[in-house]
């Protein structure tokens, strides 16, 4: 048997390896196939335009080359797979900086100290299904951005190693290694890396930090990375990285009528998303597409694999059966022995009868319904125990400061509110998951919040966020109205808010500069409410450890609603600070919590001076769009503050709208929450009371004097300011990079 299925691949191998290229050209470079419609050289008979390879005949083998890309391997599936791309920052032992980025392909070029990388005007992108960005060292931010007319976008990671025993060869979740997706259809990339002390923390672990793509199947975590000084060409190319192709840039319809069509006969084509098109056999058929009788028949059964009877190929796939011989019949099998001779057809029909009599017997209608009665009672209690409804009940019960206690849903009840969660009804993704859009049978309109799939982790913030929830009651805090538990993923249903998210309304195209200035600085006064609540008034105070714009929901008056608390944080009475592995969103992250890991109520002070500054400015947290000194926007606004440049940073409408003095005074409360060490930031109750006292319109006397206190600040950019600002600037240097964090809607 093991014969016969050698015998079989290596005829299947022949037959491929002889039609992967068109007569009279070279379809082999070295050790890697060249299969058509890549071709060496510029023939048109040999190769289709744009998928020209260079055979680099000056190394022994020869090596095949895309650009200056060595290529390692192409799949007429529309991949090929070639040595990877990489940057990276080393540091001296004695501390001062050595900037050693460098890269190893002419599509990358340097410019203003940013590094690309662009496929644009090819037939190649970016693949998003079988690549991944990833970042390698012990005190290293990378980012990578990119866009085009219509789309820009920033994403990256963070990679930490608080002390070598938190490595752990093969895990890439943010200790020594990190990875962010490829965004989809990207013909160009930025790179960046950053790095909060320059490695004096963590230069004994390692003194580089390396960004770069790589195909995830290829890459596996190792320790021993974060000791190498310099990526070879032969780490490059085990670390490779994959690209999508396609033919052309016409559809399918279009380049039927062309001279230029590619696909041969029995083929199918089919279109791009990104543009252009791809051929494939017609099922049954195997070989190259791409040539005029590439697609052969496959014979498995030359030779039979049966040991008995005839072989049969299998009708429009590949595979085969076996037929029983002549006279006989049965379940045949490879091995023949299920055939019985046709002699005694009476016991054929005797045996039928008794096997449906038993059947009838076994399938009796109470037997089955109460069956399927203890079936599904058996898994609604596996979902209950398994999204954590005993840990649930356990913190109800006792906690006697739960303001109500929330409704449990059935299934069904939340699948007819969400018609069956269409993808219609989706109004928000993040990290932990989906929110849906519901009606209720009682016509009451919902937020429905479906986690992903749940690890051990994931469950311990499902119940965290509802044991939060269940404990706050403020008007400027989203209210959760029950959950279900009998399904495979958790369900949580809140009150909808009808008017998206503050983020939307401040950043997306058409709604920048919609909201006034009045409205801003209600919108502040609230959320700023609703934190100093969680900090001081909860029964227990609550640090929510994501504040930020995406998590401030605005309803149909522009009402704030804080939302979000998978990752907040329960402080015990008589303790001011409590030690956690480091979560949030970069851009809003606490620097001084990113260092020492040490989580206090600042924290949220820092998040939220962030999003005042998103108010006044208008600008995203970070954005490549500004130099890269200003890419991250605490920095951007520390350096303009200090330069007495504030009023050339505002929003135009803002300093329309605003007063001279009340947008100093915000202002001057936004550097504050900003500060380095938290010990020198307000509490969330002084800044309430600070932007209650603005928006009234007869201003006390203390806070004239604030605001004259602000003025002079600014003009006097070398004095008080300069003293204690310098350290919050620096500690913000490493923070230009934005990271969604794996927390949210």
């Amino acid at each position: 048997m093991v014969f016969h299925v050698l015998l079989q691949l290596l005829l299947l191998t022949t037959a491929l390896a002889t039609s992967i290229g068109k007569p009279g050209c070279t379809d082999r470079c070295g050790h890697v196939a060249i299969p058509y419609p890549f071709g060496i050289g510029d023939d048109p008979n040999c190769v289709v335009e744009g998928l020209q390879i260079n055979c680099n005949t000056s190394f022994n083998p020869p090596r095949p080359f895309l650009g200056n890309f060595e290529v390692l391997e192409i799949y007429l599936e529309g991949q090929i797979r070639i040595a990877g791309l990489m940057v990276w920052d080393c540091y001296s032992e004695l501390g001062p900086r050595r900037n050693e980025s460098q890269f190893n392909s002419t599509w990358i070029r340097n410019g203003s100290g940013k590094k690309f990388t662009s496929l644009e005007g090819s037939f190649y992108t970016f693949s998003d299904t079988r690549n991944s960005f990833t970042a390698i060292g012990c005190d290293t931010i990378a980012y990578i951005g990119g866009g085009d007319n219509t789309t820009d976008f920033t994403t990256g990671c963070a990679s930490i190693c608080p002390t070598s025993d938190w490595l752990n060869n093969g895990s890439c979740s943010g200790v020594g290694c990190c990875q962010a997706p490829v965004p989809k259809g990207r013909q160009f990339f930025e790179f960046s890396l950053q790095s909060f002390s320059y490695s004096n923390r963590t230069r004994h672990l390692g003194l580089c930090s390396y960004a770069f793509i790589v195909d995830k199947d290829s890459f596996h975590f190792s320790t021993k990375l974060l000791s190498v000084q310099n990526f070879t060409d032969e780490v490059t190319k085990k670390y490779p990285m994959v690209l999508d192709w396609v033919v052309g840039k016409e559809r399918c319809e279009e380049a039927r009528n062309s001279s230029t069509y590619s696909c041969g006969l029995k083929s199918i084509c089919r279109d791009s998303n990104s543009g252009g098109y791809r051929c494939y056999c017609h099922p049954g058929l195997d070989g190259n597409a791409y040539l005029p009788d590439g697609c052969l028949e496959v014979d498995d059964c030359d030779p039979n694999p049966c040991k008995r009877g005839d072989c049969k190929n299998k009708k429009d796939e590949s595979g085969y059966i076996c037929i029983c011989p002549e006279g006989k019949h049965g379940d045949y099998g490879i091995d023949g022995y299920g055939c019985i001779a046709n002699v005694f057809p009476t016991i054929q029909v005797v045996i039928g009868v008794c096997v449906s009599l038993l059947f009838l017997l076994v399938s009796s209608s109470w037997l089955y319904w109460g069956m399927k009665k203890r079936r599904l009672i058996k898994l609604k209690e596996k979902f209950f125990q398994q999204n954590g409804g005993m840990l649930l009940q356990q913190r109800i019960s006792t906690n006697e400061n739960v303001t109500e206690t929330a409704k449990i849903f059935t299934e069904e009840e939340l699948r007819r509110a969400t018609d069956n969660y269409d993808q219609s009804r989706i109004i928000g993704r993040g990290g932990s998951g989906t929110v849906y859009k519901g009606i209720l049978s009682d016509h009451r309109i919902v937020a429905i919040k479906k986690s992903r799939v749940a690890d051990g982790i994931q469950i311990d913030q499902f119940i965290n966020e509802i044991s939060i929830l269940l404990q706050i009651n403020h008007r400027n805090v989203v209210k959760l109205l029950g959950c279900c538990l009998e399904t495979q993923v958790p369900l949580l249903v809140y009150e909808f808010v009808s008017n998206g998210t503050l983020s939307h309304h401040v950043h997306d195209e058409g709604y920048i500069s919609s909201i006034s200035w009045e409205n801003r600085l209600r919108i502040a006064a609230e959320a700023a409410s609703a934190l100093a609540y969680l900090h001081s008034a909860a029964s227990f105070p609550i640090i929510h450890r994501d504040v930020k714009s995406t998590n401030i929901l605005l309803d149909e008056n522009y009402t704030a609603k804080v939302s979000d608390f998978g990752a907040s944080k329960l402080v015990p009475l008589d303790y001011t600070q409590i030690t956690t592995l480091v979560q949030g969103t970069l851009g809003y992250l606490d620097p001084e919590y990113f260092q020492t890991s040490q989580l206090t109520e600042k924290s949220d002070v820092y998040s939220f001076g962030v999003v005042l500054l998103e108010l006044l400015t208008g600008e995203k947290p970070v954005s490549t769009k500004r130099s890269e000194e200003g890419i991250n926007l605490s920095m951007y606004f520390i350096s303009s503050m200090k330069e007495n440049r504030l009023f050339q940073i505002l929003e135009k409408r803002i300093v329309d709208e605003g007063g001279r003095e009340q947008l100093y005074a915000v202002a001057n409360i936004a550097e504050r929450c900003l500060r380095m060490r938290g010990a020198e930031r307000p509490t969330m109750r002084e800044v309430v009371a600070e932007l209650d006292q603005l928006r009234r319109p007869d201003v006390h006397p203390w806070v004239a004097l604030n605001l004259e206190e602000s003025k002079y600040l600014l003009d006097e950019p070398s004095g008080r300011y300069n003293s204690s600002q310098g350290d919050a600037k620096d500690s913000l240097k490493g923070q230009n990079i934005l990271l969604e964090s794996d927390i949210g809607w």
